[in-house]
């Protein structure tokens, strides 16, 4: 039985990646990549030479394949995306299933995530959050989707592209604007920020600049912004 470690890489910054995934990716045989460029980049700042294999959305169970392959000969592998913890909308959970159903362990090295990073920045206080990622890019299923979501009364995550951004901050000011979000841009990356507020609040913001850059991640609480710690302690002294 071999092993198939599931590795968590930067989201931006490489010093978050950790000590032991540093240690792991130094002893695997191959390593599974989402796009072997970006990997790359990683393993020549980290002077680390593996072999490398493709397995992105679009070949990952023929890639799948190709890992047991290898396991099935004593080798290890490890698979990392292209930013993130693999599985959270990124390649890799069919892989791990595929693996473990093949006998071989699979073995999670934690590591950065988006999704992890704005609940820890967010400050809200909700028990159940709901990971939903990227929205659909058509208005209405993205609308509909929002709905959903909101109706459940509990928080949610989503992940948006500077395209897109304004769009579905429009739709939260329209279909929940009562509720309180937080907006992370490029986190742990050089030019991070993040926004607290309501969505027309935070609308508002964006929409005042010349064009969005970076990659955007949204906690959207199932408490009303006016109710939340966030809003109390602003206007403590008002």
């Amino acid at each position: 039985m071999a092993v198939l470690y599931i590795i968590g890489t930067p989201i931006g910054n490489l010093g978050d990646l950790t000590y032991r995934a540093v240690e792991i990716l130094r002893s695997i045989d191959l390593a599974v990549c989402e796009d072997t460029r970006q990997t790359l980049k990683l393993f020549n700042h980290l002077g680390i030479r593996v072999p490398l294999l493709s397995c992105r959305a679009q070949n990952e169970e023929n890639a799948a394949a190709r890992v047991i392959a290898a396991l099935n000969k004593g080798k290890t592998a490890a698979y990392a995306s292209d930013a993130g913890t693999p599985g959270l909308s990124d390649p890799g959970s069919r892989l791990a299933a595929m693996a473990a159903a093949a006998g071989h362990e699979v073995i999670p090295i934690p590591g950065p995530s988006a999704f992890t990073a704005i609940i820890s920045a967010a400050g809200g206080s909700d028990k159940t959050v709901i990971f939903e990622g990227f929205l659909s890019p058509k208005t209405g299923r993205r609308r509909t989707r929002l709905m959903e979501l909101l109706a459940t009364g509990w928080a949610f995550v989503l992940f948006e592209s500077p395209f897109r951004i304004l769009k579905l901050l429009e739709d939260l000011a329209d279909l929940g604007n009562e509720r309180y979000v937080c907006v992370g841009r490029e986190m742990t990356k050089v030019h991070e920020e993040y926004k607290r507020g309501s969505a027309a609040e935070i609308y508002a913001f964006f929409s005042k600049k010349e064009r969005q850059i970076g990659e955007f991640t949204l906690y959207i609480s199932g408490y009303n912004y006016k109710s939340g710690i966030y809003f109390i302690l602003r206007n403590a002294d008002n």
